[in-house]
């Protein structure tokens, strides 16, 4: 066998072999890997705009809170000076109660004091002219006794 023959033969064959190897072989091995890089470089944009997505949710949770906490704040204010208005509305509607009874315990009190001296007149009236009676003994009629407790009463 002689050697350019072989080398002849060999190249032959390896020629072949490159050619098989990159119509049929090499394009779906190049699909693939194509493939993958796309699905790779996929995955790393998705893990990109994952991690933009969650500074941007951060952002906004906090945010949300931040109006949350001042919205509480503006509540519990809000509540505390209603509280503090019903606290002097209720303050003032009982000073004005407890004025109001004292009122009318001290007019009731001026009525009841004014019905005892009418009721003191009455039996000082009563007693004088028992007393009178006693010492004149005699009887005086109903007409002329009437005339006396009234003069009496208007007298005390």
């Amino acid at each position: 066998m002689n050697l350019n023959a072989t080398l002849f033969a060999q190249l032959i064959v390896f020629f072949v072999l490159a050619w098989f190897t990159m119509k049929f072989v090499w394009p779906p091995i190049m699909k693939a890997l194509d493939e993958r890089a796309g699905k790779i470089a996929d995955g790393l944009a998705a893990a990109d705009r994952a991690k933009t997505d969650l500074v941007l949710a951060e952002k906004k949770a906090a945010e949300e809170l931040r109006k949350a906490r001042e919205s509480a704040a503006e509540f519990r204010s809000g509540a505390e000076k209603q509280a503090a208005q019903l606290l002097e509305e209720a303050r003032n509607e009982a000073a004005h109660i407890v004025a109001a009874a004292r009122d009318a315990a001290e007019t009731e009190a001026g009525v009841a004091a004014q019905r005892a001296r009418e009721a003191l007149r009455d039996q000082v009236a009563q007693l004088a002219v028992a007393g009178a009676e006693k010492i004149l003994r005699k009887e005086i009629d109903a007409k002329a006794h009437a005339e006396l407790l009234a003069q009496l009463k208007s007298e005390l």
